[in-house]
């Protein structure tokens, strides 16, 4: 099988190359995103123990500005879930545009 697609010139990409592509944009993924969720978490948990200490307190702070502490801190995390998507996106972008074709060359040889 392997053999007949490696000599057939007409496919334009490498099955195994592709599926390699995205099982590691899948993987990389999920790095990603344990490894934003973790040092946000890190940072969150270092400044909660600063906060209850009372560290960042000062005389006379309104609640935004104590809502602006808390900001940085939980937005951390966004690019790491951007990323995520990103690379799910071309995970399964690429199966898909895989699919496509193996559907278009099993209509042409039917017919």
């Amino acid at each position: 099988m392997e053999e007949r697609l490696k000599n057939n010139y007409a496919i334009f990409f490498d099955k195994s190359v592709v599926l390699k592509i995205s099982r590691w944009a899948g993987i990389i993924a999920w790095v990603v995103l344990v490894v934003y969720l973790l040092t946000s978490s890190i940072s969150f948990a270092q400044f909660m123990t600063q906060f209850v200490t009372g560290v960042f307190y000062q005389k006379g702070m309104s609640i935004f500005d104590l809502l602006g502490f808390f900001t940085p801190y939980l937005m951390q995390s966004i690019p790491g879930a951007v990323y995520f998507f990103g690379l799910k996106f071309v995970e399964n972008g690429l199966l898909i545009l895989m699919e496509i074709e193996e559907s278009a060359r099993r209509s042409a040889r039917s017919s």
